[in-house]
C-alpha cells in the first residue's frame, strides 16, 4: 500500500471528497424519500381512477421505483465524475456472471408482462403458484408474493409461475368442499343421505346455487362411506369445510346411529407373547 499516495489524496482532495459524500448521502436521502412519495401519489391517484385493478397499478408503481431508483444511481455516480457511458462500460466488462444474472431477471421480468396482459389471476385471488398455495398480495416485476394459510409471505419468480400450472381457486363463484363420513353396517343409509342433505343446507355460506352431494363413496368393513360435499366461495372454504365435520356428528348423534365397529373376521390379531 502506497502510504503517500494516500496522504497526498487526502491532504489535497480529502475534503472535497468527504463533501461529495456526504452531499451524496444527503442526496440519496432525500431522493428515496421523493421515490417513495411520488408511488405513493401514483398509486392513489390510480386507486382513485376505479378504472384499474389492484394487480395492474401495483405493477406499474413497480416499474416506476425501478425507472427512479435508476435515475437516482446514476444521478449520484455523476456526482464523483463516473459518467453514464463508463457506468455503462462497468456493467458491460463485469463478466459472465452479472451477465447470466440479468439475464435471469429479465426472464422474469417477461414472464411478469405477460402475467399482466393473460391476467390468469389478480390481487386477493386464492391460487396454487409453483407448487405455493396462498392469496396474492402482489404481483410484482420479478414475482409473485403469496400470503400462505399459515400467514407466511412467499415470493415465487414469475418465470416460475408462467412454466408451471396455474390453479386460481377464485375464478368460479363456488367451490366444492370435500368431505367424508362413515355410517355402521346396519344403519338405512338413505335415512343417513337424506338427513345430512338436510342439514348441510343450514351451514352458514354454503352455495344456494349448487346443492350439497351426499352419495355413497364405498364400502368397507365397517359400512359404506359417504361423499359429503357441500359448495361454498373460496373466502368460507375452511369454515364451511369444519363445520361440515360438527353436522356429521350432530346429525348421526341425533339419530342414534351407533358407532361404525370393525367386524371380528376384519380384526387384526394381537402379537403372541414372547416365549
Amino acid at each position: 500500500m502506497n502510504t503517500e499516495a494516500i496522504w497526498t489524496f487526502i491532504t489535497t482532495q480529502g475534503a472535497s471528497f468527504g463533501l461529495k459524500v456526504i452531499g451524496a448521502l444527503v442526496a440519496w436521502i432525500i431522493g428515496r424519500w421523493l421515490i417513495s412519495l411520488a408511488q405513493k401519489l401514483v398509486s392513489t391517484a390510480l386507486e382513485r381512477g376505479k378504472r384499474m385493478d389492484a394487480t395492474l397499478s401495483n405493477y406499474l408503481v413497480s416499474i416506476l421505483g425501478v425507472i427512479l431508483n435508476i435515475v437516482l444511481i446514476l444521478a449520484l455516480l455523476d456526482m464523483f465524475g463516473v459518467r453514464t457511458t463508463s457506468f455503462a462500460a462497468l456493467l458491460a466488462g463485469a463478466g459472465l456472471a452479472i451477465g447470466t444474472a440479468w439475464g435471469g431477471l429479465l426472464t422474469h421480468f417477461a414472464a411478469g408482462v405477460f402475467l399482466q396482459v393473460m391476467r390468469p389471476y389478480r390481487v386477493g385471488d386464492f391460487v396454487t403458484l409453483g407448487g405455493v398455495t396462498g392469496t396474492v398480495k402482489e404481483l410484482g416485476l420479478f414475482g409473485t408474493v403469496l400470503v400462505t394459510g399459515d400467514n407466511t409471505v412467499v415470493l415465487v419468480g414469475n418465470n416460475k409461475v408462467l412454466g408451471d400450472n396455474i390453479q386460481n381457486f377464485s375464478t368460479l363463484g363456488f367451490r366444492r368442499v370435500d368431505t367424508v363420513a362413515k355410517v355402521a353396517n346396519g344403519v338405512d343409509v338413505n335415512k343417513a343421505i337424506e338427513l345430512l342433505k338436510a342439514e348441510l343446507v343450514k351451514i352458514p355460506n354454503v352455495s344456494t346455487e349448487q346443492p350439497p352431494d351426499v352419495e355413497i363413496l364405498q364400502f368397507t368393513p365397517e359400512g359404506p362411506l359417504l361423499a359429503v360435499r357441500p359448495y361454498t366461495h373460496t373466502d368460507h372454504y375452511w369454515q364451511v369445510y369444519f363445520d361440515t365435520h360438527r353436522a356429521v356428528v350432530k346429525v348421526f348423534g341425533a339419530a342414534g346411529f351407533p358407532t361404525p365397529e370393525t367386524p371380528i373376521g376384519y380384526r387384526t390379531a394381537a402379537p403372541a407373547a414372547a416365549a
